[in-house]
């Protein structure tokens, strides 16, 4: 019976899971239209790419890069270390670089560095900040590449903390949208990003102290480039990458980041272009409004006439979102199962389930079975897990073959759902068909046994009287004989 919930789960799943051209993809909103050389637009919730320019092609930074180092640092630091100043972090920097007027020998708290460096860009707080970190600009500059692999960049190469040039420092527009949204889903760095002001404390140039503000234009009211919604982001500019810039934004619960790379004095302009876009086109939404795959298994398996308790708990993650075009349809989008889950998933996952639109990746979704009603139900699980796998991947690699056949062919195919229905009855019945001949083979089998077991019990007491074997099976056939004579001649006198 565990092998029947298995294998009708599998059924359900592969219905409801793998890809197919039951759909085809509506049509993605028109893009927006960038001056600078790179550029993207990422939700910065599912990580679905709304729009890309060269988004794999490397780019000089410049003083973005500054968000990877206040991750960093906030990651391995208390905001109240302090940070003392050395020769080398204040002067091994470019004549005319942004500077907090900062002065060697000066001490300074971790959390005052942080706001210097966001709102100011200062480059010798950069530097001291390293320093305190790694014991080197090499030092951190090794963390920066380390943090960056484990976010998933592919395209970036880090050789200092500021982003000042360097032939060996570059990113991508991708990269630095991996690396914003981490950021962004960091409070303490989200805090320090989005303040408007800032008072640093005395120092020796400063006796006063200083206050400095944001230099990003966006979240300023009282300037033309001022964006509604603005969070913060991330200003850079030198002559090898000109202007780049990352802005986050949020509207309606949608939260987007936008990058720029190499922009020609249009990174404003592009970047309203691009928020523009993202908001008027598309929603967040959360999965479990949509997919109902999965709270359907256990539909499928009350009207087949079978317990469903044992399935209770499968489940998709309740907090998962999807990017969804707001004009488009869910019946648009293709969804695929993986096992193949990262080390930061739920000890509970058994899958990951990814959704698309056409090719472009629209969110994912973990998959739990964390329901025990029985003893050793767990070990059913992972082997009903097992054969999902088993089976969605020949699955998966029949659709890859049959897509490449036929990738010249892209006609919409639409497949009515009441196909489906009669699909998950045949289903229904090969399972239950599969039940009859199991119990059948079963009880034929313990039939055997027993019978086994009754010749073995007389042979034994044979043994212990003066008769053979062969003497005993020719009596039991004379018996046979009788009744059988005995029977038909009943039969003769009631006729």
């Amino acid at each position: 019976m565990k092998k029947l919930f298995s294998l009708l789960l599998c059924v359900s799943l592969l219905l409801g899971i793998c890809p197919s051209a039951a759909y085809a993809a509506g049509e993605w909103p028109e893009t927006a239209d960038i001056e600078a050389d790179g550029g993207i637009l990422m939700d910065a919730s599912t990580g679905a790419i709304l729009y890309g320019k060269n988004i794999h092609n490397a780019y000089y930074p410049a003083s973005i890069t500054k968000i990877l180092t206040a991750l960093i640092v906030i990651e391995r630091c208390s905001l109240d270390e302090t940070v003392t100043f050395s020769h080398d972090a204040v002067y091994n920097v470019e004549a005319g670089s942004t500077s907090a007027g900062l002065d060697e020998g000066d001490v300074l708290s971790v959390r005052d560095c942080l706001y210097a460096l966001l709102l100011k860009s200062a480059n010798e707080v950069a530097n001291a900040l390293a320093e305190h970190v790694a014991g080197s600009i090499d030092g951190f500059s090794q963390l920066m590449n380390e943090k960056a692999a484990s976010l998933g960049c592919v395209d970036s190469h880090f050789a200092n903390p500021s982003g000042l040039n360097n032939e060996n420092h570059y990113t991508s527009a991708y990269d630095m949208a991996l690396i914003s949204q981490a950021a962004l889903q960091n409070e303490t760095f989200m805090k320090i990003d989005s303040t408007l002001y800032y008072d640093l404390p005395v120092t020796k140039r400063n006796p006063e102290g200083a206050r400095i503000y944001p230099g990003h234009k966006m979240l300023k009211k009282n300037l033309s480039e001022y964006y509604e919604g603005c969070l913060g982001g991330k200003t850079g500019y030198t002559s090898l990458a000109g202007n780049t810039l990352v802005t986050f934004a949020e509207r309606d619960g949608l939260r987007l980041i936008a990058v720029i790379l190499n922009g020609h004095q249009s990174h404003y302009r592009d970047t309203k272009a691009l928020l523009d876009f993202g908001f008027q086109n598309f929603q967040t939404v959360n999965i479990l409004d949509f997919d109902l795959t999965y709270a359907s298994v256990e539909n499928d398996m009350t009207i087949a006439g079978l317990p469903a308790s044992p399935l209770s708990g499968l489940r998709l993650d309740s907090s998962s979102l999807l990017t969804l075009p707001k004009s488009g349809d869910f019946t648009y989008v293709t969804s695929q199962i993986t096992y193949d889950l990262p080390e930061s998933a739920p000890p509970d996952a058994i899958a990951r389930v990814e959704y698309f639109w056409g090719d472009r990746h629209l969110g994912s979704a973990y998959l739990f079975i964390n329901a025990v009603s029985t003893s050793g139900a767990s070990s059913d699980y992972a082997t009903t897990a097992a054969q999902i796998a088993d089976i969605t991947l020949k699955a998966e690699t029949t659709s890859e073959e049959s897509g490449a056949s036929q990738a010249s062919d892209r006609a919409p195919f639409y497949v009515p759902p009441v196909v489906w229905v009669i699909l998950g009855v045949l289903a229904a019945v090969a399972a239950l068909t599969g039940i009859f001949i199991a119990v059948k083979s079963y009880h034929e089998k313990k039939e055997m046994e027993a019978r086994l077991k009754r010749r073995q019990k007389r042979m034994a007491r044979l043994n212990d009287g003066s008769i053979s074997s062969m003497e005993f099976d020719i009596k039991m056939e004379q018996k046979r004989r009788n009744r059988s004579s005995a029977r038909r001649q009943r039969f003769r006198r009631r006729r």
